[in-house]
């Protein structure tokens, strides 16, 4: 489960799967249907992945917040789906992820815990554009580096539209979760042998 430079990614996250990416983890929160239906969710999604360091509440975020992730998950779309497709970027997309992107990132920072560890927390809470700024800033990384954008996988279970960065031994990974969709494919497939058997 990949971290972002900000906070550390949940693993207890409800709604997340193993993108390698943050910008690919906000692709995901539209299958199977809308998952930053609430400002309450956006937080928590922002909090799961490692957008921010745990415990930061995020009292700014409203409504607006919620249209501005959405607007920028649209237009990482395309240029995800342009990537796979070895076809030219949306024009468009590519000028306002790059627009999101020279937005200044929050300012982390190393703070004691109450155990005396080094913990990450952030300078002042962070307003969407900031946040905004991280998630392009990766997807600006991702898309200009032949070896990453090489690892652009879509999943290849039945209808789902799944993108993740395939960094496994010889890039053989073949669905965005093993358990899920690679699962379902097993239980397909022998489903299939048994009733070759049969007949």
């Amino acid at each position: 489960m990949a971290a972002s430079p900000l906070g550390t990614a949940s693993p207890a996250y409800p709604f997340r799967f193993d993108s390698g990416r943050v910008c690919l983890d906000l692709l995901a929160t539209a299958h199977p249907a809308e998952r930053l239906d609430t400002v309450l969710r956006l937080r928590s999604w922002c909090t799961g992945v490692g957008l921010v360091p745990g415990g930061t509440p995020l009292l700014a975020a409203d409504p607006g917040w919620l249209a501005a992730f959405r607007e920028l998950r649209e237009h990482l779309a395309r240029l995800t789906r342009a990537a796979l497709e070895d076809g030219a970027p949306a024009r468009g997309a590519l000028d306002r992820v790059n627009a999101l992107a020279r937005e200044a990132p929050p300012a982390p920072r190393a703070v004691r815990a109450s155990d005396g560890s080094l913990i990450r927390a952030l300078h002042a809470e962070p307003g969407c554009a900031a946040l905004l700024a991280v998630i392009a800033r990766d997807a600006v990384d991702l898309l200009t580096d032949p070896r990453s954008r090489a690892g652009l996988r879509r999943c290849e279970g039945d209808n789902c539209p799944l993108v993740y960065l395939d960094t496994s031994r010889g890039r053989r990974r073949r669905w965005c979760s093993s358990e899920v969709c690679g699962n379902r494919e097993r239980v397909a497939r022998h489903r299939r042998r048994a009733a070759l058997a049969r007949a």
